[in-house]
């Protein structure tokens, strides 16, 4: 029986070897997006977050030392809760870093804020 098979991609007719699942190395890519999206869609949304986070902190820290208010940066997108590791002063402030910008949660005047800081090499 000669059945025609065909790609589970794009529906094209297979030719070559019997046991050729794609007819090319792109449909191949395109299964393998679309199951690893499938399968890790927890890590994809917090790896976008991070990187939103890290994005918005960079755009608002030029001088590497800078003093924002907290609604500014949430209606941008940015979310405290995403953070990938912190670091502690001798004052004991503890910073929360996304990779290499972290924040500081202040009160000033009554106002919320976040101090921006970027990575410094004492901070290890």
């Amino acid at each position: 029986m000669n059945t025609i098979r065909l790609c589970p991609v794009c529906d094209e007719p297979l030719k070559g070897r019997t046991d050729k699942k794609f007819c090319s190395v792109k449909c191949k890519s395109i299964q393998q997006y679309e199951k690893r999206r499938e399968k890790d869609v927890f890590f994809l949304e917090v790896d976008r977050q991070l990187k939103l986070n890290r994005k918005i902190l960079k755009a608002h820290n030029r001088s590497g030392y800078t003093t924002l208010a907290k609604i500014e940066l949430q209606s941008e997108g940015f979310n405290p809760r995403f953070f990938t590791h912190y670091w502690k002063n001798t004052q004991g402030d503890v910073y929360l870093f996304v990779y290499d910008y972290g924040f500081l949660d202040l009160k000033k005047n009554g106002k919320e804020k976040y101090l921006i800081v970027a990575w410094q090499e004492y901070m290890r």
